[in-house]
């Protein structure tokens, strides 16, 4: 006997449905599971059959032959144990046939019959939502998550056994609601709490207002962590689309909490300069999303740049420039969006005090040059700002100086954001400066003669690239957003090139 019941996988951020069949026809006992299924997919056998004999179903000797349409997809994690349970039960005759019509089911299965949580339910259910589904039936864990997604019955069970009894009274009955939040908020982190670096803050102010990389350089202590760490309290809160987003990531990596629900708050990923590129930008035979991609929508913060591989900083340049991650494997090419704000900081030398006016530099110059050569000159064009961040003096830590609060901050940067939106509306996939093609912004920016004339001298000066020119063409059309100006002027470009090295010198001036 043959039944079916649908279910859904996950490619990139995207959900694919799946029809799940079991034929469970007369021979010798065997199963079989086909359609490009991995590992953890074909372990499903074991763990279903352990959860039927622990439900008490029966385990009559057939043999069973599980097809995952569509079979050139390859499927991968344990979200078709409880759909291959439901349709084995319908396939021996223990369901009603018609009962599993109109479901989409995804959970993973317990030896004792338990439903377990698994990942990509947004995904699964934004597509399920749009193919004419009765009830989509996941794990209780996954409810907050599933719930997201409007329009769609979204009905859980935390047994096996509990699920095929609501079954076979009828329709699965609609979860009841729970809170939609995950734990967080706001970052508790301020930028009232630096003192001093004042340039340093104007710069991640111009970075947050028009989302532009940025490297901050400087000796130890000096702060570049702590300020780092408290740009996400700047940023404009997370919109709905763009928390949808960052939580479809989050839950195709199994990183959301146990309460589910939208994340609450833009994310900051700092990974550890140990990360391997296909952690860093995504990979694996299944791909993962990797930390760009995790901090889509939010901040990626790289401490102790140059202690990253150089081939693990070489796999920034796609997303830097194109705002999204490609990876390609042999039977399928999967995209993950990576439009994130990225801030890195270094220090100048090896031995991190070459400038410091307190303490000497004890490294050579080949050293130095050996040292700052790890940041090649094609990413180093693609770092919008380059800020040096001094030590603040012992006197200057003491006084009690009253620092300027983040949510001030904020505020500057929100009335900046919503100047870009409005410019850029009929730009498709434009909201922010940092995204906008360099042509048009030199076009259409509002950008005074004056002002593109000392870019033009500048750019021949410090012999900028082309890359390099628009880029600090669009980090003066931030200043001049945040001042409140309709065009750009000589004094927006001027503070734009304070943050533009030399091309011989792109990482610090020593």
């Amino acid at each position: 006997m043959l039944a079916a019941i649908r279910s859904a996988a996950v490619v990139g951020i995207e959900a694919v449905i799946v029809t799940v069949e079991v034929d469970a026809a007369r021979g010798l006992p065997n199963w079989t599971i086909v359609g490009l299924a991995a590992g953890a997919v074909k372990e499903s056998r074991d763990r279903v059959c352990a959860a039927l004999a622990n439900s008490g179903f029966l385990l009559p000797p057939r043999r069973v032959t599980v097809g995952l349409a569509p079979g050139d997809l390859p499927k991968s994690g344990t979200a078709y144990d409880l759909p291959i349970a439901l349709a084995y039960l319908a396939a021996t005759g223990q369901l009603p046939f018609n009962s599993l019509d109109g479901l989409v089911v995804a959970g993973e299965l317990g030896l004792d019959g338990s439903i377990r949580a698994v990942r990509g339910v947004l995904s699964m259910a934004r597509e399920a939502a749009v193919a004419d589904t009765a009830a989509f039936i996941v794990p209780p864990q996954n409810v907050p998550e599933a719930r997201l997604v409007g329009r769609l019955v979204v009905s859980t069970s935390a047994t096996l056994g509990g699920l095929v009894a609501m079954i076979r009274r009828g329709r699965p009955v609609e979860a009841p609601p729970v809170p939609t939040c995950v734990a967080g908020g706001a970052p508790a982190e301020d930028f009232a709490d630096v003192v001093g670096q004042d340039v340093a803050k104007r710069a991640l102010e111009i970075a947050a207002a028009g989302a532009h990389a940025c490297l901050l350089i400087g000796p130890p202590g000096t702060g570049k962590t702590m300020l780092a760490r408290r740009l996400p309290s700047i940023l404009p809160a997370l919109g709905r689309n763009e928390a949808l987003e960052a939580t479809a990531i989050h839950s195709v990596a199994g990183l959301l909490p146990r309460t589910g629900g939208l994340l609450p708050a833009r994310p900051f990923r700092a990974p550890h300069h140990t990360v391997s590129a296909a952690g860093l930008v995504g990979g694996g035979s299944m791909p993962r999303p990797g930390e760009v991609s995790l901090a889509h929508n939010g901040v990626l913060f790289l401490d102790e740049l140059l202690e990253f591989p150089r081939h693990v900083l070489e796999a920034l340049r796609q997303p830097l420039e194109d705002g999204r991650v490609v990876i390609v494997r042999s039977m399928m090419s999967v995209a993950f969006p990576a439009r994130f704000t990225l801030v890195a900081a270094a220090n100048p030398c090896p031995c991190g005090h070459a400038g410091d006016p307190t303490r000497s530099c004890r490294c050579t110059d080949t050293e130095v040059a050996r040292y700052r050569g790890r940041l090649s000159g094609p990413l180093a064009d693609r770092l919008d700002m380059h800020v040096t961040v001094g030590a603040v003096s012992l006197r200057a830590l003491g006084a009690r100086s009253v620092e300027e609060r983040s949510a001030t901050v904020r505020e500057r940067v929100e009335r900046a954001r919503e100047r870009q939106r409005e410019r850029y509306r009929s730009l498709a996939g434009t909201d922010v400066n940092a995204r906008v093609p360099g042509r048009w912004l030199d076009a259409h920016g509002g950008v005074e003669r004056t002002a593109r004339e000392q870019l033009a001298m500048a750019a021949e000066r410090l012999a900028l690239s082309a890359r390099a020119y628009h880029r600090v063409l669009r980090v003066a059309r931030t200043v001049a957003d945040l001042d409140g100006e309709e065009t750009v002027g000589e004094r927006a470009v001027l503070e734009a090139l304070t943050y533009r090295p030399a091309e011989r010198d792109v990482v610090c001036a020593g």
